[in-house]
């Protein structure tokens, strides 16, 4: 059953019961895609033990699915309207259900990263279709509720990703990380199937596609992608792979700008970025990015790094910010409807802000309850930062508009994540340097004080071990001042985060109030 998809949404109606259980499909569906990002996060070692990879290997079961759906991501907008929404969704759900099964039968290496690739790159297909279907299909006073369910799924994918991950593996195997998506996947692609039908299939926009410009896309998001998952590790430039990435990723990047303003069919529609609120609401959608895959990242690696938590524990203290999100989204969604949009956003922001600096007192000790705080502020305000977010860069672009539209949105907050988390990396290793040295300065046996500490820990020392116990001891307080130039480092990166948020607000006053939405 069809929906006036092209009556104005002020005057749409509701779509029936069959399409709304549809939509609903699509939303479990992109919510799989986007948890299979970070699922993998905390059980890595254990899939390079069951595969036999080395370091260097494991890394690309990650790397390989990111690089794969930042590609498609762009491109999912014109894939829809050759194949129809329908269509594209439901063979994108299978493919990803497909590669699904493939990794978690993968037998070597080699197996897994190109199932993890194919894997990617069939769910970055599904992601932006769900947020151009929604402005689709539903009429402007719906868009409130539905905003809500979006905002929830794509924010707690990544927030419960690597806890989720880590829990299955602990309880079952790493193979049901990929074995979970099976049956839902098949229950995803019938619904789908059957009850979405919001377009028809244009297949002679084929005969126009840009072929150089898809390949200049592929090269320079995918050269990109890479750069910033490498680059951290292999102290950036300094590496030749790295430099020769991030020329190729320039320079493919430059022509297909060129081409993409003078090819009469382009792949991706960039001229979009003319629209002041659509342009604001995807740099935004880039900040939110950062942040939310930024402390996702940061505070489970704090417990496990200096606190040495397992998968468990560290789980406890991340489902503080998706409870709070999930008890948070109906209220937001019941202001965003009553308040100015960007009074909604710069709340959000500075609320998430208050939230990071709250989180950067982090001490070797920090623990649960010195931590709620901050997560439960952070869970709320990732409600007020995507709902406003969302409505404004969408919310008022044509039909014929939003396929592209939510592509290129959906595309800046995937790499306001990878550039936010390779930076992070990077601030990470450096500061933890700066501060070590910092305090190795301070920490020499010519200040009396540091002299009775380790007299002292040597004689606590003495009857304990076999050797030297002055060289324990010296041990024993390198391995302290370590630790502690780990943490001020994690507390330098949170403020970074913060710092960002704050200078973005910046630019809300440019933000225009959309025509005919009441928030």
């Amino acid at each position: 059953m069809s929906t006036p998809a092209d009556a104005p949404a002020d005057e749409r109606p509701m779509p029936p019961l069959s399409v709304r259980l549809g939509f609903f499909a699509m939303v479990v569906g992109m919510f799989m895609a986007i948890l299979d990002v970070q699922i993998v996060a905390s059980s890595l070692g254990e899939i390079q033990a069951g595969l036999s990879a080395s370091v260097e290997e494991i890394s690309w079961v990650q790397t390989s699915y990111l690089i794969a759906e930042v590609i498609m991501i762009p491109l999912s907008g014109t894939l829809a309207r050759v194949m129809s929404t329908r269509v594209l969704y439901t063979v994108a759900t299978l493919g990803f259900t497909v590669m699904s099964l493939f990794c978690a039968l993968a037998n070597s290496i080699e197996t897994m990263i190109l199932a993890r690739s194919l894997q990617g790159f069939f769910g970055g297909a599904m992601i932006p279709s769900v947020f151009a279907t929604a402005y689709t299909i539903f009429p402007r006073r719906m868009m409130t509720k539905v905003s809500v369910t979006i905002g929830l799924t794509a924010t707690m994918g990544p927030t419960i990703g690597p806890t989720l991950g880590g829990y299955i593996t602990e309880t079952l195997s790493w193979h049901w990380l990929f074995t979970l998506n099976v049956i839902p996947g098949v229950i995803v692609a019938a619904t789908v199937w059957n009850f979405i039908r919001v377009d028809k299939a244009e297949p002679s926009y084929l005969r126009g596609l840009d072929l150089i410009g898809l390949v200049l896309l592929t090269v320079s998001l995918g050269s990109l992608q890479y750069m910033l998952e490498e680059g951290p590790k292999n102290d950036w430039f300094e590496d030749r792979l790295i430099v020769q990435l991030g020329l190729l990723s320039a320079i493919a990047g430059a022509l297909f700008f060129v081409r993409a303003f003078t090819y009469r069919q382009p792949i991706i529609d960039i001229r979009a970025f003319g629209d002041r609120n659509f342009a604001l609401g995807c740099t935004y959608s880039f900040i939110v990015g950062v942040g939310l895959y930024g402390s996702v990242y940061l505070t489970p690696l704090f417990l496990s790094q200096v606190r040495d938590y397992n998968a468990m524990q560290i789980g406890v203290i991340m489902m503080v910010t998706g409870l709070f999100q999930i008890g948070m989204a109906p209220v937001a969604g019941m202001l965003s409807a009553r308040i100015d949009l960007r009074l909604m956003l710069g709340f959000g922001f500075l609320l998430f802000c208050f939230a990071l600096y709250l989180n950067a007192h982090l001490t070797a000790q920090s623990s649960y309850w010195e931590l709620f705080l901050p997560q439960a502020l952070r869970g709320v305000s990732l409600m007020f930062c995507f709902i406003p977010v969302n409505r404004l860069a969408l919310g008022t672009l044509t039909p014929d508009k939003l396929k592209n539209g939510s592509s290129l949105y959906n595309l800046m907050r995937n790499l306001g994540g990878a550039i936010g988390l390779a930076s992070l990396n990077t601030i990470l290793q450096e500061r933890t340097a700066l501060h070590l040295s910092r305090l190795s300065d301070h920490i020499t046996l010519s200040r009396p004080e540091v002299q009775a500490y380790i007299d002292r820990l040597s004689e606590r020392l003495g009857d304990s071990i076999t050797g030297d116990p002055e060289l324990a001891a010296l041990r024993q307080l390198f391995a302290l001042v370590q630790r502690e130039a780990i943490v001020m480092s994690f507390n330098d990166c949170l403020l970074v985060v913060g710092f960002t948020f704050a200078v973005s607000l910046i630019l809300m006053p440019l933000v225009r109030k959309p025509r005919g939405m009441s928030g």
